[in-house]
């Protein structure tokens, strides 16, 4: 691919896929797409003010937890269809993982997809405090 991975190797199809749009606006369609593709979703039901990622433009609400076999795992909602892609994809990228591994993890997927360039700078902000929460909730689970 050209670029140093440091996400997790199953990622690799999808940050491919990013990086081969041809420009901002299919990278969104794209990511319209993956929101509704969430592996482990947080329905609005259960949003409220614990599992609210604070700083984020739109409402976002993660709750982080380890299944039976030691797996982190990422349940995720948002209003916005970008954040929703971002949390999915963040989502697949993260669960079944180590805890101790997601606490260390970067978000340079999203820049190797090409997606943080593309976003605006309080979207760009809001995935950081999204990701950043998720690896604080994933140390706390080590």
């Amino acid at each position: 691919m050209g670029v140093l991975r440091t996400w997790p190797e199953h990622l690799d199809p999808i940050v491919k896929e990013f990086s081969e749009c041809f420009d901002s606006m299919e990278r969104y369609e794209l990511l319209f797409q993956y929101a509704k593709r969430h592996p482990t979703p947080l329905l609005p039901d259960e949003w409220n003010d614990e599992n609210q990622v604070h700083g984020c433009q739109s409402r976002a609400h993660v709750v982080c937890l380890v299944d039976d076999e030691g797996g982190f795992v990422l349940r995720g909602g948002a209003d916005a269809q970008i954040v929703q892609g971002l949390m999915t994809i963040t989502a697949m990228a993260v669960n079944g993982m180590d805890p101790s591994k997601v606490a260390q993890m970067e978000p340079d997927y999203a820049d190797a997809m090409g997606v943080r360039s593309a976003l605006t700078p309080s979207r760009a902000n809001g995935f950081l405090n999204m990701f950043r929460r998720i690896c604080e909730e994933a140390a706390m689970l080590v």
